[in-house]
């Protein structure tokens, strides 16, 4: 059985858009909402995203709703873009690398160095219906996000 308190998530996609249209999109926190299945609504602490920016979340899942606090910790421009989420130690990145076409390749990761912590692993076992089930969930939802970002990015650069 694969550890799921460990696995690194990743997904990929091929958008047809500069580095930097994408960079901008995937740097602006306060439209993730329009994107992720899960984040209701995200706040900047200062409105400007940058190395050691803090933020909040608000969440969901159905009818259950939770807030998390993140803080940048990769911000290289056009390239990498990372943030880990106090709550459960989690960290979640965009790489984004050019294309030969002038496109960008996206891999959006949820590492896990640190492991996640119990309290998380606890509320997703009792709450969110088990770390597989959740796990598979933010699967899709990263997948989602990804599909969501090509959408506005491709559509940006037609319009």
């Amino acid at each position: 059985m694969a550890d799921t308190q460990h696995a690194q998530l990743e997904a990929t996609i091929e958008i047809d858009a500069p580095p930097a249209q994408v960079w901008a999109l995937v740097t602006d926190l306060a439209a993730m909402s329009a994107r992720s299945p899960q984040v209701v609504r995200t706040t900047v602490k200062g409105g400007a995203v940058a190395q050691g920016v803090k933020f909040s979340n608000l969440n969901r899942k159905g009818l259950l709703f939770w807030p998390t606090k993140g803080k940048v910790v990769r911000f290289t421009p056009h390239e990498d873009f990372a943030f880990r989420i106090a709550e459960n130690k989690t960290i979640w990145s965009f790489q984004l690398t050019p294309t030969a076409s002038g496109g960008t390749t996206v891999t959006h990761r949820r590492e896990t160095p640190d492991g996640i912590s119990g309290v998380s692993l606890n509320l997703t076992k009792y709450v969110l219906g088990g770390v597989p089930k959740f796990t598979e969930e933010l699967r899709t939802g990263m997948a989602a996000t990804l599909a969501a970002l090509k959408k506005d990015a491709e559509g940006a650069r037609a319009a």
